[in-house]
């Protein structure tokens, strides 16, 4: 006995079985900034690190990938201690930038004028070889991103599900499980290519008086 097929049933089957496969995910190579970089007292990254974000709401994939990068992505240029007010109240006093002075670092999205949004702490300046995607721009392009959204692409679970990289990514494993508490994030991630770190590589660093990391030499 031959029994017909609904066709809502082919289009759910279908639905179901791409839903099973692993398969490139959207969104990888955005940008994005840390949470990290919305507290006033964070001093910024070693580029010696990987720090992954896996709750990101500004990326799809909801992770944000720090590889190897130094400082802030929100700061290019860093800041040094003595361009840190002592005092903010203090009219008077001088040698000391204002929080909205391009030189200094603050929230993202805020202008500085604030003293609650301006960053407290000294921040080092990005290399220029290990540029952010967010802060990124035309006269910027001798660096290679190493701060953006990516995914796990490979991990020590083998119920999970990971995903493919797309084009121009590859799998790279940069956390490693050591039992304490990171098995949900250690494997691979996608990075993009020709990004993966070489230990002391070191480089320049961005420099306000040479713009050499764009805008003009601002952290803006």
């Amino acid at each position: 006995m031959t029994r017909s097929i609904p066709a809502s049933w082919l289009i759910l089957a279908t639905v179901l079985g791409l839903g099973a496969l692993a398969c490139e995910p959207g969104g990888v190579g955005d940008p994005c900034i840390p949470e990290d970089e919305y507290q006033t007292t964070f001093g910024g990254y070693d580029e010696s690190e990987v720090n992954v974000e896996s709750r990101s709401f500004q990326c799809e994939t909801r992770v944000c990938l720090v590889n190897h990068f130094k400082g802030r992505v929100s700061c290019a240029y860093g800041q040094k201690e003595g361009d840190i007010p002592k005092n903010p109240a203090c009219e008077q006093c001088t040698g000391n930038l204002a929080g909205d002075d391009p030189k200094r670092c603050r929230i993202p999205g805020t202008s500085g004028k604030n003293d609650a949004d301006v960053v407290k702490v000294p921040v080092p300046a990005q290399l220029v070889t290990r540029t952010a995607a967010a802060t990124k721009e035309s006269e910027r392009d001798t660096g290679v991103d190493s701060v953006y959204c990516s995914c796990r692409c490979r991990g020590p679970d083998k119920n999970a599900r990971y995903c493919d990289c797309p084009s121009g990514f590859t799998c790279e494993d940069l956390i490693d499980d050591l039992g304490l508490g990171s098995a949900q994030l250690a494997g691979g991630y996608c990075i993009r290519d020709g990004s993966k770190y070489k230990p002391a590589s070191g480089g320049a660093e961005c420099t306000a008086e040479v713009a050499n990391c764009g805008n003009g030499g601002k952290n803006e």
